[in-house]
């Protein structure tokens, strides 16, 4: 009798124990399934890329072939990475060499903005030969910013000493005008007609370019002072502007003259650089929130990416298809940024 009465008070202790052990197994599991869905969607959104340190890499561009150019402003030299091994080489560009932009042109090889030498110089993708093409005497110290190249294959530059200039690179020849307002100009686009607009960053304006006379046209933005520094052209011939003081992000339609502006998120933001990928999504540097900003104008949605080391210091992006780059000059790295894989982790 009393093994019976035994039996029956462990059957029921086991169901009892089965009732709350299974719910609590299956409460745990559905928190590890749930955990790791959430690493999965919240895996990095950034490659990180070191390059040597003490770099301060200022400007970024990404090469036809894969790799990506950088200026290493602190050490004279122009880097060249190769994301698929994350190993970078660096050509010194000489003595008191302090590059600032870096763009790929349509011979393949980079064109550097170099302020310490007031030079335009080319470097050979191949044979890393230097080529420099200096201003001329009566221009010292113009502390040469950012450069685009036109449809016609002349290379147009500015400095912030008040200057933006045009070099012809197989005559070797160069002009260089005087811009309204004196200092100031910084970045510099060429837009889908063809089209040179240049912004200011102390003379707070836009700047169209005849590219014949050499004259430049002050376009006014709606925010007086704003601190225009970075353009990018859109698809459509809209000139988009980082606008430094103000926070603010600007867009100039030349077909209507019409200028639109919206407000970056967050606390006294400073946009720095700017970059329009190949959908017309719109990247931008924030520095007071350390973050990369996408900017969907057609729904008028700002997104806020926080970086992933503090004091990043992104002074320029650009990018291809499928990718952004930064540039993070306080931290001596490149960094990838992949809308697309970025896109199906919202999902």
């Amino acid at each position: 009798m009393l093994e019976v009465e035994k039996g029956r008070v462990v059957t029921a202790v086991s169901r009892i124990l089965e009732s709350v052990l299974v719910p609590l197994c299956a409460s745990a599991l559905l928190i590890v399934l749930l955990t790791m869905a959430s690493a999965r969607a919240q895996a990095p959104l950034f490659e990180t890329f070191a390059v040597p340190a003490g770099s301060a890499p200022h400007d970024v561009a990404p090469a036809p072939d894969g790799t990506v150019w950088y200026t290493a402003q602190a050490q004279g030299a122009v880097g060249r990475l190769d994301p698929r091994t994350g190993t970078a080489d660096t050509v010194s560009l000489g003595a008191g060499s302090a590059p600032h932009g870096v763009i790929v042109g349509p011979d393949g090889a980079a064109w550097i903005t170099d302020s310490g030498q007031n030079a335009i110089v080319r470097v050979d993708p191949k044979t890393r030969a230097v080529t420099r093409f200096p201003l001329p005497k009566d221009r010292p110290n113009a502390n040469l910013n950012t450069a685009v190249f036109d449809k016609r294959g002349h290379l147009w530059f500015t400095g912030q000493s008040g200057i933006y200039g045009e070099l012809d690179p197989a005559r070797a020849s160069m002009r260089v005008f005087d811009a309204p307002r004196g200092p100031g100009p910084y970045g510099i686009c060429v837009s889908p007609d063809g089209s040179l607009y240049f912004a200011s960053l102390a003379g707070s304006y836009l700047g169209r370019i005849d590219p014949a006379s050499g004259a430049a046209q002050v376009i006014e933005p709606p925010t007086p002072n704003q601190g225009a520094r970075r353009v990018w052209a859109d698809s459509k011939g809209r000139i988009w502007v980082s606008e430094w003081s103000a926070g603010k992000v600007g867009a100039f339609d030349p077909a209507t003259h019409q200028w639109r502006e919206w407000r970056l998120p967050g606390h006294d933001p400073h946009a720095y650089a700017i970059f329009v990928d190949d959908r017309d999504i719109v990247w931008l540097s924030e520095w007071s929130a350390n973050a990369l900003v996408r900017f969907d104008a057609r729904a008028e949605r700002f997104e806020v990416i926080t970086l992933p080391r503090p004091h990043a210091n992104v002074r320029q992006m650009m990018g291809r298809p499928g990718e952004v780059w930064l540039s993070e000059s306080g931290t001596d790295h490149l960094l990838r940024y992949r809308p697309g894989a970025a896109d199906t982790n919202r999902k």
